[in-house]
């Protein structure tokens, strides 16, 4: 089915997602055109987020493949169950070679990777490749076809053709630069920071107790954190661990309890030079500029 962007901006907020317009234009796009959806951007602004979001909205379910350096088709494809064979092979021992083959090599022995079970569900599920620039060229031709046909070839089984076809998000962090080939067959779109409204808002519909003053207040001290010279910027996920830091030690204002801005503020600084760099002082003054 496919949803207008307003409907798709009021489903995914029901779930805790706050998207903005240009991405539910992608995913009605998505919908529409029946393409993968490339999410691009930043770690932690939240692309996961969107395929599991999705999935809440489809109510289907959520497959995920976190791609990794050296990654290769029988991780992400498919695998014999080689244990199960040898027992097998071992009980019909006597039998005859072809018969033990057949048997062995049937649906009973098989291992479906996320891809492989991505396309052989009922309802259409959300497929998540996660992090997708991680893994390495071949393996991207390799789902480059995939994603072009929905069938995969199993020598000992044959082609099986999609059952369904999978919802498919992929999303990259941009260590390295994706295939022209890749992005073709994809939509795009780039999930940047939010700005201090929207993050605001999905601060308050996922921690609960944090009033709308609060969430403003961390939105936009988070925001002038971000505009320093760190190491690490802080993501949406970090800025969620902060604000729950903070409703759970009672803060219900950020003026009121500078100290506590200061020794919570490892919810969003990751590394030494970081936690180094934002001194005393630099909390204070990016505290004044928050109403």
């Amino acid at each position: 089915m496919t949803h207008s962007r307003e409907q798709i901006v009021d489903r995914m907020a029901e779930v805790g997602y706050i998207a903005d317009t240009e991405l539910a234009t992608a995913i009605s796009l998505m919908q529409l055109l029946k393409r993968p959806l490339l999410l691009e951007g930043e770690a932690g602004v939240g692309k996961t987020e969107v395929a599991k979001a999705l999935a809440s909205v489809y109510s289907t379910r959520l497959i995920r493949l976190q791609c990794y350096e050296g990654l290769d088709q029988a991780a992400a494809l498919y695998e014999w169950n080689y244990q199960r064979q040898l027992l097998a092979i071992q009980a019909h021992q006597g039998k005859g070679a072809s018969d033990i083959e057949d048997r062995i090599f049937s649906e009973k022995y098989l291992l479906e990777r996320p891809l492989l079970a991505s396309i052989r569900q009922q309802q259409p599920p959300v497929l998540l490749i996660d992090e997708v620039d991680r893994a390495d060229e071949e393996f991207e031709a390799f789902l480059l076809e995939l994603l072009s046909d929905f069938q995969v070839s199993i020598p000992e089984l044959g082609t099986i053709t999609a059952t369904t076809i999978p919802h498919v998000v992929l999303t990259s962090n941009a260590t390295r630069e994706l295939s022209d080939a890749l992005r073709r067959r994809c939509l795009y779109h780039y999930v940047d920071f939010p700005d201090v409204d929207r993050e605001a808002r999905i601060i308050m519909a996922r921690i609960d107790g944090t009033g709308a003053n609060l969430a403003l207040q961390i939105a936009r001290m988070v925001e002038s954190i971000r505009k320093e010279d760190l190491r690490k910027v802080p993501g949406v996920a970090e800025t969620l661990d902060w604000a729950a830091a903070l409703v759970g030690l009672d803060v219900r204002d950020l003026h009121d309890r500078p100290e506590l801005v200061q020794e919570t503020l490892v919810c969003l600084l990751k590394t030494h030079e970081d936690k180094a760099r934002m001194t005393r002082e630099v909390t204070e003054r990016l505290l004044g500029r928050v109403a």
